[in-house]
């Protein structure tokens, strides 16, 4: 009796990506994954991301899902959104990845097959392991903010990643169950510690593979003040709380 494929969900949040969301799914759809579903979590954007979600839903070259939230809350809130939807609907493996197009999609069966044949938990897409990169034409603060966040991270909640803020990741459905992914709190690169640190807590593996990470082509990066005072307290906030997350 022939197997059958895990289902394999990448979760997209958008916010004014009509321009990139076409290109993200046609290179998805290249990587020719069987079994793979596409779940875009649009925050009303008013650029019409939205519209042109569910018109990839309908005539799209893979499986296109749409979850429109009609609240600009935060990357986090969408992302656990997606999720959730995503574990609902039966998803065996869940890859959360932005619309941006800064995230290699040819990397992902990279990542599916570290997890699907190690005692990995989650896979990181990594810059800073060996043989990753970030783009070229990332100015100088950029890529010192990113290093010191990552060294503050990890001074603070011993992750033993490279890469702490990562946001392109291939999680089993179980880890994500696992973690209480819907419990998850934190906004912006402060989320993707939290769930870093939810899975070191429970004594499971973070796996990283290398990936180039570019810059965005079209739109406007979503980086705020707030999102990085986030960042800055919520490793504080995990290593701290009263309560085990």
């Amino acid at each position: 009796m022939e197997s059958v494929a895990p289902q394999i969900t990448v979760v997209v949040p958008t916010y004014n990506e009509r321009e990139n969301l076409p290109k993200l799914v046609d290179r998805l759809a290249a990587l020719k994954i069987p079994n793979l579903h596409v779940l875009v979590v649009d925050d009303n954007s008013p650029d019409g991301t939205g519209e042109v979600a569910d018109k990839l839903g309908i005539d799209g070259p893979i499986p296109v899902g749409v979850l429109h939230r009609t609240v600009k809350d935060g990357l986090g809130r969408a992302y656990v959104a997606g999720m959730s939807r995503a574990l609902a609907e039966n998803a065996d493996i869940v890859i959360q990845m932005d619309a941006d197009l800064s995230h290699p999609s040819e990397a992902i069966p990279a990542m599916i097959e570290i997890l699907t044949t190690t005692d990995a938990a989650v896979v990181l897409g990594s810059r800073y392991v060996e043989g990753g990169a970030v783009a070229g034409d990332w100015p100088w603060h950029r890529k010192a903010l990113s290093a010191w966040a990552n060294f503050y991270v990890n001074a603070i909640l011993r992750l033993h990643v490279k890469d702490a803020t990562a946001g392109f990741k291939a999680w089993h459905a179980k880890t994500l169950r696992d973690i209480d992914v819907e419990s998850v709190q934190s906004n912006g690169y402060a989320f993707q510690v939290e769930m870093n640190y939810r899975v070191v807590q429970r004594g499971m593996k973070i796996a990283e593979t290398p990936i180039r990470f570019e810059e965005r082509t079209e739109g406007v990066s979503k980086m705020s003040l707030s999102v990085q005072l986030e960042s800055a307290l919520v490793p504080w906030k995990l290593k701290f709380g009263k309560k085990s997350l």
